[in-house]
């Protein structure tokens, strides 16, 4: 990789938005740009970072491709839109769940989600806006595990070789890559962001398909939609990188109301790192297990096992996918 990283140490976060703003000004030459906010903390530092930059002149769109957190749609939108940022909220959850129809390899997933999302949805915004510029939020940790073969991120383009402008008809603009996680939540708070934006848990680009092994359908999504709900409820307090839940694709045997019953099974993930490169499963206090596996299997009735992961990475990946 070319691309020179700006480690969190070393980082000057009112210095590299002076830097960065003046860096989108006159990249963009007065043109407009789109970009699409998800509401993970990338997208969002992303998207406060380039409305300081470029005003009006940026167009923000929500993608609600139906593969979100409960209730994440609503709770960004408002939330940028009380910073000042307008946001068009875009229904694209047809799109995105016929696409996926029947597909269940992950790294087909993955092709989908992207193909989707670049040519189809936003690629019609980007159409019927005028603009030339595309806003992403990619960091260094995506670059690295892509170009390393470790796992393909969705929004990596230019770095294996995909010309945006000829593919897509805009250039895409990507102003966090020298960044990891840590840079650009210490960016996102020196931009004003609330806690709540700057420091929630990640979430993965390809959204909550990430967390469904085999194929992402409409009702699965919705079970672990529910599951990572509780997830992050319960591991709120808890001082740690990232806590997730993942939909395993072979159901297990269970006993409910006396009677044998195949059901499906959850797997937690809890973990401490610094910036994803490596990272331990969280000890947690096992009667806060029972409790997360107790809500889960009585709250979502499909469910009949919860488990916990114990692998550090690596072998591990943070995500399951």
């Amino acid at each position: 990789m070319t691309i020179r990283e700006i480690p969190a140490e070393t980082l000057d976060p009112v210095r590299f938005i002076e830097e960065k703003c003046e860096a989108l000004a006159a990249e963009t030459a007065g043109g407009i740009a789109v970009n699409a906010l998800s509401g993970g903390v990338d997208s969002s530092v992303t998207t406060m970072l380039a409305h300081r930059a470029l005003g009006d002149r940026l167009k923000t769109f929500f993608i609600d491709n139906g593969l979100m957190r409960k209730n994440e749609p609503e709770f960004v939108v408002e939330t940028m839109e009380k910073l000042g940022v307008p946001v068009v909220l875009v229904d694209a959850k047809d799109e995105f769940f016929s696409a996926l129809r029947g597909v269940g390899d992950p790294e087909q997933k993955r092709q989908v989600i992207t193909d989707t999302f670049y040519q189809s949805v936003f690629g019609r915004l980007v159409r019927e806006s005028g603009a030339t510029f595309l806003l992403q939020g990619t960091i260094y940790t995506d670059v690295e595990e892509t170009v390393a073969g470790i796992k393909r991120q969705h929004n990596i383009l230019s770095q294996l070789g995909i010309d945006t402008e000829e593919a897509y008809g805009y250039k895409v603009i990507e102003p966090l890559i020298e960044l990891r996680k840590t840079g650009v939540r210490a960016v996102g708070k020196a931009l004003g962001l609330p806690e709540s934006i700057w420091n929630r848990p990640p979430f993965p680009g390809p959204a909550l398909v990430a967390r469904v092994i085999g194929e992402a359908a409409p009702e699965k999504i919705d079970l672990i939609r529910n599951a990572t709900a509780i997830v992050e409820e319960e591991l709120a307090g808890v001082d740690a990188f990232q806590y997730l839940a993942v939909l395993h694709e072979d159901r297990v045997t269970g006993v409910r109301d006396g009677s044998r019953r195949y059901g499906n099974q959850i797997e937690i993930r809890c973990w401490d790192s610094l910036d994803a490169t490596e990272a331990r499963p969280t000890r947690l206090p096992f009667d806060l297990l029972e409790t997360m596996a107790a809500r889960i299997t009585s709250e979502i009735p499909e469910v009949v096992s919860v488990t916990y992961n114990i692998t550090t990475k690596p072998p591990s990946t943070i995500e399951a996918l």
